[in-house]
């Protein structure tokens, strides 16, 4: 299937990539017709989901399956007036149904709002209003329903809302029923344009109100290389990214990327993460690729991985936070297996990874992704010098094309758009450093950079070395006033059970102590903290925000 879309489909090398890899966006893409469909037409047979839960239930879709039941989905949804341009809000958490009501309203021509079940009546009020939410399709749970139908009246855009069950309360449509009592589909004379939005996602941010990123329909070919390079998928793999299907990574890891690759799509759909759990799906079902964030794989190596039949595994990779050195080389110890890191952003694809040809560099993101044209630039938009540190930007020169993955704009919002997208760069406001063979390693978002006694401090490589002690799960890396230093560095951790009850000022010094032994002495953290849970976004990223507000409302006036 990529063959159709790029113009090389095999390389020998990263520079055979670099020079060669180009994506032909055809007039009119629309995914759900020109690769779902495509496929289903050619291969009806081809696996294209697995989908599992933790009670046993298991369900396995061919591509003529998707197909026929995104076919009959549409149908309903046509009856119900929404097409081309309407807003669809999607709380389904790790429901296969999921999928078809994705590939239903690209179908239509319609806008998908995916989004967390863990939105409050108040995220949900303001989602609508925002988008102008013409109908919600939720996973059937009693808080979801409640949530929804609580917020529902202040919701004029609102027309229909709709459940997977088992509660389905008065007012609402049932999905399953209703798609298998549906007419014949009739495909649209025009579904969409290219530059038409096809999905919106309102970003977890770490501060502010969320704002809408919009990606038009040529966005899922922009997966191509996550899949194909990074992921290392083809016919025949089976591939599970652990994410929920309300944030931006479940499409990047369990749909477009994966089906142009030909590969299936494994789900496991659980209400609470357990490491062992998980590694027992892994076992059974024969996982070929997996990637998960980094602190998933920070909870599996402390489980006994070794223990598990894992020799179907050939592949494995990590996004969404930047990964922590001393855990990759625990997973390949424990494996055999190196962790491949990538970058990108809910505003892009993968723009910076470790693909096929490229020795993996423990906490390093990689190689650029020639789709786009990275640069690492100072804020006089100079190219930084090697090992120098500066913001990653992507290069979009005026009056040319956007690469394709890269967002349309802040919906509905011209002034963020601007301030994050002008003079022909896009600002992801990270901040990196590039060392001799350009591989580039993350060091903060670009407002965490701590300045103390003159030195620079990226909260990053603090927090990588607190994770090396055996004490530590997890940590927080922020910055505290001082009246001498300026700034110093606060720790702020999550300890392993087996401490829990050795936390107190020993502790805390021989965290200090070891930090100093790991990374350079001036970067030790001269505040440490103990709590239960980190505050985080609800996909799943610390809030380093709140953490320092927290303290701010804690410090004395002055």
């Amino acid at each position: 299937m990529i063959e159709r879309y790029i113009t090389q489909a095999h390389f020998c090398s990263y520079e055979d990539f670099c020079r060669n890899f180009h994506i032909r966006v055809p007039s009119r893409f629309n995914f759900a017709y020109d690769v779902v469909d495509a496929l289903a037409a050619t291969d009806p047979d081809r696996p294209a989901l697995l989908w599992t839960d933790e009670h046993g239930a298991e369900r396995r879709f061919t591509f003529a399956d998707m197909a026929e039941l995104s076919d009959r989905t549409a149908a309903f949804f046509t009856l119900l007036g929404i097409g081309r341009g309407d807003r669809v809000m999607l709380i389904l958490k790790r429901h296969w149904q999921f999928w078809t009501v994705m590939m239903a309203l690209h179908k239509l021509g319609a806008v998908a709002i995916p989004a967390t079940h863990l939105l409050t009546p108040g995220d949900i009020e303001y989602r609508c209003r925002k988008a102008d939410i013409a109908m919600i399709v939720a996973a059937g749970d009693d808080d979801i329903v409640a949530h929804v139908a609580e917020a529902a009246p202040s919701c004029p855009s609102l027309r229909h809302v709709v459940s997977t069950g088992p509660s389905v309360p008065d007012g609402w449509l049932d999905l399953d029923v209703e798609v298998a009592r549906a007419p014949a589909f009739e495909r649209p004379d025009v579904a969409n344009e290219n530059d038409d939005v096809m999905l919106l996602y309102f970003t977890s941010g770490t501060s502010g109100e969320p704002k809408m990123v919009a990606h038009d329909f040529t966005y899922p070919l922009g997966h191509i290389a996550t899949a194909s390079f990074w992921h290392n998928l083809h016919p025949g793999s089976l591939h599970l990214t652990v994410a929920d299907t309300g944030w931006g990574k479940a499409v990047w890891g369990k749909l477009y990327g994966q089906w142009l690759a030909g590969a299936e799509v494994f789900v496991y759909d659980f209400e609470r993460f357990e490491p062992a759990d998980l590694l027992r799906q892994m076992e059974r079902y024969r996982i070929t690729s997996f990637c998960a964030p980094p602190t998933v794989y920070r909870f599996l190596i402390r489980e006994d991985v070794e223990s598990y039949n894992l020799s179907a595994l050939e592949w494995c990779t990590t996004a969404g936070e930047a990964l922590n050195p001393s855990v990759s080389e625990r997973w390949r110890e424990l494996t055999g297996i190196e962790l491949r890191e990538a970058f990108g952003q809910t505003e892009t694809t993968l723009t910076v990874g470790t693909f096929l040809w490229m020795k993996a560099r423990p906490g390093s993101m990689g190689l650029p992704n020639p789709q786009y044209d990275i640069r690492v630039v100072n804020s006089r938009m100079e190219e930084v010098v090697l090992g120098e540190e500066g913001e990653i930007v992507i290069r979009v020169p005026e009056g040319t094309p956007k690469p394709v993955g890269l967002f349309k704009e802040y919906l509905d919002d011209p002034e963020l758009t601007a301030a994050a997208w002008h003079d022909g760069y896009y600002h992801t406001g990270d901040i990196a450093r590039r060392d001799a063979d350009g591989y580039l390693w993350f060091v903060c978002r670009k407002d965490d950079v701590i300045k103390s006694s003159g030195y620079r401090i990226g909260p990053f490589e603090v927090e990588s070395a607190c994770l090396t002690h055996p004490a530590v799960v997890e940590c927080a890396v922020t910055a505290v006033p001082d009246d001498v230093r300026g700034q110093v560095v606060k720790a702020t951790i999550v300890l392993a059970p087996e401490y829990a009850d050795r936390a107190g000022a020993d502790l805390v010094r021989d965290i200090q102590d070891h930090v100093k032994r790991v990374t350079a002495p001036y970067k030790y953290p001269r505040i440490v903290c103990f709590v239960k849970e980190l505050p985080k976004t609800i996909s799943g990223k610390i809030r380093h925000v709140a953490i320092r507000r927290a303290d701010a409302a804690a410090r004395p006036a002055s």
